[in-house]
């Protein structure tokens, strides 16, 4: 008669060790792998067809990746000044921004908060995670932000995160924006057409690059004023 096995909490974090060794392996070989593979896809990519089939506004998936020489200097010049002006400074994380972050959300109880997430933390959300802003998506996307940092470098990072962001209902990447928004490749955007693209990364679904709100046009100026920053060789 075959003994039923008891159990056992040694067995069972073994378990749990396996796991958690498997899992680092595995998410440090795809950074690795994305080195010199472009990330096919991404878990925002597969979830707004999805929304769109539920609200009954289905879009597809526009892309069309561009490596970094093939993109005009000035977006990446316009996303720094935009969104993260110690990219080329900080280890992927900026600690003052943080700071500061928590400190003002602490006062704004009840209120829009706002974020310190730098260009490589966004990168990991994007590539890696789904959105949201629970503490276990948190911690992975953390995770990821210093695989990346240490795996890919900057270049890298930057190169991935323009031709991956969302710019607009199913279009992702500057070249798909660049073409629906200007009528021209991204290697050709100015630098008044590359501020306004880096404007609406806070919200592309409600902006549009080609139709800018007095809101968008004053944000765009204030970023071409901030696109003196360096960018990688």
């Amino acid at each position: 008669m075959q003994k039923t096995k008891k159990f056992s909490f040694g067995r069972f974090f073994l378990l749990i060790g396996k796991i958690l060794i498997s899992s680092v392996i595995f998410s440090v070989l795809l950074v690795a792998i994305y080195t010199v593979v472009h990330p096919p896809i991404t878990p925002l990519m597969l979830i707004r067809p999805i929304e769109g089939i539920f609200s009954g506004k289905f879009v597809g998936i526009n892309r069309d990746w561009k490596s970094f020489d093939e993109i005009s200097p000035f977006v990446f010049r316009a996303v720094i000044g935009a969104e993260d002006g110690k990219f080329m400074k900080h280890d992927g994380f900026d600690w003052n921004a943080i700071k500061r972050a928590r400190r003002v959300n602490a006062m704004r109880k009840g209120k829009r908060l706002i974020g310190a997430s730098t260009i490589s933390m966004q990168t990991s959300k994007n590539v890696f995670l789904w959105p949201g802003r629970n503490y276990v998506r948190k911690a992975l996307e953390a995770y990821f932000t210093v695989l990346i940092e240490a795996i890919w470098g900057k270049k890298r990072i930057l190169e991935i995160y323009v031709n991956s962001i969302e710019w607009g209902n199913g279009i992702y990447g500057v070249e798909a924006a660049s073409q629906e928004y200007f009528n021209k490749s991204a290697s050709e955007l100015t630098k008044s057409e590359a501020a306004l693209l880096a404007a609406v990364l806070p919200n592309p679904r409600k902006w549009s690059p080609a139709k800018p709100t007095p809101y968008i046009k004053k944000r765009a100026r204030s970023i071409q004023g901030r696109m003196g920053v360096a960018i990688p060789k």
